[in-house]
């Protein structure tokens, strides 16, 4: 199996768990749409690896600015989980007072 197969093939499972969070009210709002935020990186991702591939003839690693530029969704996607998670542990800090 092709390594562009099986990234394919973890979407199904990763959409599974994004319905499972979004079920679930207890989720943060903030760290949902983090959770969200990783198929906009998914989305950026695989276009900047067919221009790399196409316009430099090299992976998508290879090509800083590309590259640095794809990775900028994914830290997006993880400052908005971090943020919620860390809002909802002061939540119930504040709660059990």
């Amino acid at each position: 199996m092709s390594k562009e197969t099986l990234f394919a093939l973890s979407l199904f499972p990763y959409l599974g768990f994004l319905w499972f969070m979004t079920k679930t009210k207890e989720t943060p709002r903030l760290a949902l749409i983090g959770y969200y935020l990783l198929l906009v990186f998914v989305a950026v991702t695989i276009p900047a690896g067919i221009y790399a591939k196409i316009h430099y003839n090299e992976t998508l690693a290879n090509i800083d600015w590309l590259h640095g530029g794809a990775e900028l969704f994914l830290t997006i996607s993880n400052v908005f989980v971090v943020l919620g998670f860390r809002e909802a542990i002061l939540q119930q800090k504040k709660n059990n007072q």
